[in-house]
């Protein structure tokens, strides 16, 4: 077996440097875009109580051992989120941050174990001002790596294109011939629209299984060409941290970005009852240790906290990915400083 190149390698190394020193502009863009609009940038513990309370999160655990040797366990954040919405409790109004995050049974071209999550919260704002932000961010980071399109897998996207705007509801109609809103409640139903779709469904699928099925292989590959896309009013099963729609409770005030198939963002109106987001992490811990056998602990403090939270929404955006579409990246590791080694993987 042929031993890989470490990434520190003089000629790996000196293959990654352009895409290397457009990071750093990239980060210098995204810093000045935000001092422009009145941010405070912040930096959050990486350690933490809870390793997260959705699903198909999978934290790093620790172990704190303190002055007197007792020990407690902790996680390395999976997301800086809890940290900021405790700062918006605290009365920050605009933050954001280039946090580094950690996420175990996560590996890919556009995967990585540590990676750089920029995320951001405006208080007393809508969806709408948040999702002008992302089209911004897009715009500064093309411009920052003298970009004039964003490319990935043979997909090209405009990032000066002002983004396409479509529900859940009307993407899965258009690209999955789906009626969702008529399936909601319907596990049976959806798992027949899945099979004749061409998606392999199994016993034990529940619905939000299907609808991540059928999102991954009918729908996300089609967003995002040409211009940003971003879709909408996700089924409140899928957010679990977001505020149900005035209008129709049956949704979330949620969206995402896709720029060439690929999902650059989550942005959502943060959810401020401490019992309702109670009762949702802990149906995800059910399903969580259902599927992997395990659970985390709930943050008590976090719970706290979002009962003196002010009405706020926040985006929390895979930054390398940024980077990558941005300077033609092929592999995550090409865009990030010192990636973690895999045995066997070429860096």
């Amino acid at each position: 077996m042929t031993r890989a190149s470490p990434w520190w390698a003089r000629d790996v190394y000196a293959d990654r440097k352009p895409f290397l020193k457009a990071r750093a502009a990239i980060a210098a863009a995204t810093r000045r875009f935000f001092a422009a609009e009145g941010f405070a940038e912040v930096e959050t513990a990486a350690l933490q109580l809870s390793g997260g309370n959705e699903t198909h999160l999978s934290a790093f655990a620790t172990e704190l051992i303190g002055s007197g040797g007792e020990r407690s366990r902790l996680y390395l954040h999976t997301s800086p989120e809890f940290s900021c919405k405790k700062l918006l409790a605290a009365g920050e109004e605009r933050i954001f941050t280039l946090a580094r995050v950690f996420r175990n049974r996560e590996r890919s071209a556009l995967h990585h174990p540590e990676f750089t999550m920029l995320e951001w919260y405006r208080a007393e704002a809508p969806t709408l001002r948040l999702m002008e932000d992302c089209a911004g961010l897009l715009a500064s980071a093309a411009r920052a790596a003298g970009a004039t399109d964003f490319a990935w897998m043979g997909r090209v996207c405009d990032p000066f294109e002002e983004p396409q705007i479509i529900s859940v509801c009307e993407a899965f109609a258009t690209h999955a011939s789906i009626d969702l809103e008529s399936l909601l409640d319907d596990r049976d139903g959806l798992a027949r629209a899945a099979a004749r779709d061409g998606i392999r469904v199994v016993e034990d699928d529940g619905w939000s299984d299907l609808f991540s099925k059928i999102m991954s292989e009918k729908i996300e590959p089609m967003l995002g060409r040409e211009r940003p896309t971003i879709l909408t009013d996700y089924p409140l099963s899928e957010a679990a941290l977001a505020r149900a729609n005035a209008d129709d409770p049956r949704f979330a005030d949620r969206f995402e970005l896709y720029v060439c198939g690929v999902e650059f963002a989550n942005g959502f109106a943060e959810l401020t009852d401490a019992a309702e987001q109670r009762r949702r992490f802990e149906a995800q811990m059910q399903e969580k240790r259902r599927i992997y056998g395990e659970t985390y602990p709930i943050d008590e403090d976090f719970l706290a906290a979002l009962a003196e939270m002010p009405p706020a929404c926040g985006v929390a955006l895979g930054f390398d990915r940024l980077v990558m579409l941005a300077t033609g990246a092929a592999r995550i590791e090409q865009v990030l400083w010192t990636p973690v080694a895999e045995r066997g993987t070429a860096l």
